[in-house]
């Protein structure tokens, strides 16, 4: 890393540099070790975050997800004493799984500043390694569409089962059948009613102007794959596009993501969502209890891989029609969970 540019971190609308560290890894999660130097976002101005005077001094709270906690005790309560020490703080962190504030008390308002600044900048480094609990998703699983989509299954393990690497444990559970809008990590009932709240403004701000009000008819139809070798497929998808033509889809997906990354719920990733169903992948043949959910981030998609031969399924299903549907909710779809459809669990709903 050019020490002269450091990256940078965005948090709550401000932008704080990233100073290099030396990051030491243990063999237990539990006793990971972040530090921010000293001389990290010391300078902060008063106006980032709200901090109160009391009778000793000054006083900061801090909402965080009880399964961050130990990112800021740190490895036998060295981050913790370490940030006390150098802010000339007290840091007072709930019991492990029960949720509450963070609470930084100092005698100086500058000193307690510099300790919330630190202890932001750690979290997001550590949320960022989490792997998502929630996406926004459009179900795709409507009966028609899931029989086109068994049909799919029975004719490609006809014609392409003696290609390398096709086999029936590569397809997605029909009940599953998803469009995947973004990811997000949610780590206590609290962050999930935020999102749940977001996904209604949007709702009022511009969905309903998009729709009309009305659902989106789109077509399921032709297969494409993700990676540059058809010959090595990992993930196969069915494509998703309006029947009007027109790009309402699209505008909905774009401004939901942008939404929900401006709020720093979700990360950007992409400049456009990618609008695609996922239909094979070679995920699901690494482990069978893998959630069949989406080719986004994750840290499911760092296992080995086994590549699969997709040219023959690529040329023959290229214009492979899975059906209509009506797209009438987007919603806030549970990871690793199921609903009484067989559909993942909806935390909340638009």
């Amino acid at each position: 890393m050019d020490v002269l540019r450091p990256p940078l971190i965005r948090i709550g609308g401000r932008v704080y540099r990233k100073n290099l560290i030396q990051e030491q890894a243990f063999p237990h999660e539990e006793e990971e070790d972040f530090y921010a130097g000293p001389s990290d976002c010391a300078d902060e101005p008063c106006d980032a975050f709200m901090v109160e005077e009391t009778e000793r001094g000054f006083q900061c709270r801090v909402e965080v997800p009880s399964p961050l906690y130990k990112y800021i005790i740190g490895k036998k309560g060295e981050t913790k004493k370490k940030l006390e020490t150098e802010t000339r703080t007290s840091i007072v962190i709930p019991k492990p799984g029960v949720e509450g504030e963070i609470v930084i008390t100092g005698q100086q308002r500058s000193g307690v500043m510099s300790a919330r600044t630190r202890i932001d900048v750690l979290l997001d480094s550590f949320r960022k390694k989490q792997p998502f609990t929630h996406f926004l998703s459009f179900a795709l699983n409507q009966p028609a569409i899931q029989e086109k989509f068994l049909q799919f299954k029975e004719e490609v393990l006809e014609k392409c089962s003696k290609d390398h690497g096709v086999s029936s444990s590569l397809f997605q559970n029909p009940a599953k059948l998803h469009l995947t809008l973004g990811t997000l990590v949610l780590l206590n009932e609290q962050e999930i009613q935020k999102a749940c709240d977001l996904l209604q403004r949007c709702k009022e701000d511009f969905v309903d102007q998009i729709t009309g009000g009305q659902p989106l008819t789109v077509e399921v139809a032709g297969v494409e794959y993700m990676n540059d070798d058809p010959a090595m497929t990992d993930v196969l998808y069915a494509k998703v596009r309006m029947k009007d033509g027109s790009d309402r889809l699209q505008m909905v997906a774009d401004q939901l993501v942008e939404r929900f990354v401006a709020s720093g719920l979700m990360l950007k990733e992409w400049d456009r969502v990618k609008l695609h169903a996922t239909v094979m992948n070679t995920l699901f043949r690494k482990d069978p209890t893998e959630e069949r959910n989406n080719t986004m981030t994750g840290k499911s998609s760092f296992k080995e891989r086994e590549s699969f031969n997709g040219r023959n399924i690529l040329k023959l299903f290229e214009n492979f029609y899975f059906g209509e549907v009506q797209l009438d909710s987007v919603r806030l779809s549970q990871r690793f969970s199921s609903d009484a459809s067989g559909y993942y669990a909806t935390s909340g709903q638009l």
